[in-house]
């Protein structure tokens, strides 16, 4: 008898740890439990720790309340000025009550990632190329507020929502790159022009000031020369006033003689005429004892050339080779050449 009290107390004992291992649940710190009692919503959700159910009859749910990072596919539309591009997100969201996530949504996680997509598609139809470069802080709230309100009812806050990259055709990058050059051209001018203006107005007060002052010109002379020595070139170039070269032509006006009339005579007299050969030369022998006396026909050219005209030339005789006699050419010739050289035809 004894024996089978041992025996019956040890199965209820092993019955009841059974039943407790199988009723025993643990929520984590970041979870909360649903209970479905017979397939009803329990009115109490179980918080963190250890818990009870009661095992065939309770079903537990737990549900994540952590803050949850979803990308979100990129997606492909045509923007409010016709320019296709492709714009990819990332969404933040977090869960605030574990029963409508359980019981309004079946999974609040696909829905939400679906959500997201088609509002993604929403916004790039709403918004010129334009708002998606630079204006993204505006996109993203309005993103936020679409998907955020459908969210509410499933128990699922929307935390942010980011634009991530904007893809753009490979022909609509080379078009902004030539539109951001021609900007970054345009202001360089602008710019430079700008510089120009002030310049030429400083340049202006420092040739007035001058004006007051010739001898700053001078200095500011030098101090241009003296920068371009200290360059170390091989060629050094200085300008020259023009008022100098002026000044200088003025003096060389004011200092050449007065032209004298009459003709003109050597203060050393007549020289001694030099012996001459018939042709009008000097010997070649003969030294030089005084300044050389001009001919009359090279005193006076002019004379002999209206006194005297040339003659004209006259008939040329025929010549014939039997009457040419050597012995006629015994004398020396006014030319040099003698009997014994040989006849050479010119």
């Amino acid at each position: 008898m004894v024996q089978e009290l041992v025996v019956a107390l040890v199965a209820v004992i092993a019955g009841c740890v059974a039943y407790a291992m199988a009723a025993a649940r643990v929520v984590k710190q970041y979870e909360r439990g649903v209970v479905l009692r017979l397939g009803k919503l329990h009115d109490q959700v179980r918080p963190p720790g250890f818990t009870m159910i009661v095992p065939g009859v309770d079903r537990l749910r737990k549900v994540n309340m952590q803050i949850v990072t979803m990308p979100v596919p990129a997606q492909d539309g045509i923007t409010r000025d016709n320019v296709t591009v492709r714009v990819d997100a990332v969404i933040y969201f977090k869960v605030v009550d574990a029963a409508s996530a359980v019981v309004q949504v079946e999974d609040y996680r696909f829905a939400v990632s679906q959500m997201a997509q088609t509002s993604l598609r929403s916004i790039i139809g709403k918004s010129d190329l334009d708002d998606l470069l630079s204006d993204r802080e505006k996109l993203n709230q309005g993103l936020e507020l679409m998907i955020d309100s459908p969210a509410v009812g499933w128990g699922v806050q929307i935390d942010r929502v980011e634009i991530k990259d904007v893809s753009l055709p490979e022909t609509m990058k080379r078009s902004m790159a030539r539109q951001a050059e021609a900007d970054r051209e345009r202001r360089a001018r602008v710019i430079n022009a700008d510089a120009e203006l002030q310049a030429s107005k400083k340049l202006a007060q420092a040739a007035q000031q001058m004006s007051t002052q010739p001898a700053a010109l001078q200095l500011r002379l030098l101090q241009t020369v003296v920068a371009v020595a200290a360059e170390k070139n091989s060629t050094l170039v200085l300008p020259f006033p023009v008022e100098l070269l002026r000044f200088l032509e003025r003096a060389q006006q004011g200092q050449q003689p007065p032209e004298v009339s009459g003709p003109r005579q050597d203060a050393a007299g007549p020289a001694a005429e030099e012996p001459r050969v018939p042709d009008g030369t000097r010997e070649p022998g003969a030294e030089r004892s005084g300044p050389v006396r001009p001919t009359p026909e090279q005193d006076e050219p002019d004379r002999f050339m209206t006194e005297q005209p040339l003659a004209g030339p006259g008939p040329v005789p025929d010549f014939d080779p039997e009457d040419f006699d050597p012995e006629d050419f015994d004398t020396e010739q006014p030319s040099g050449r003698r009997r014994s050289e040989p006849f050479t035809r010119h």
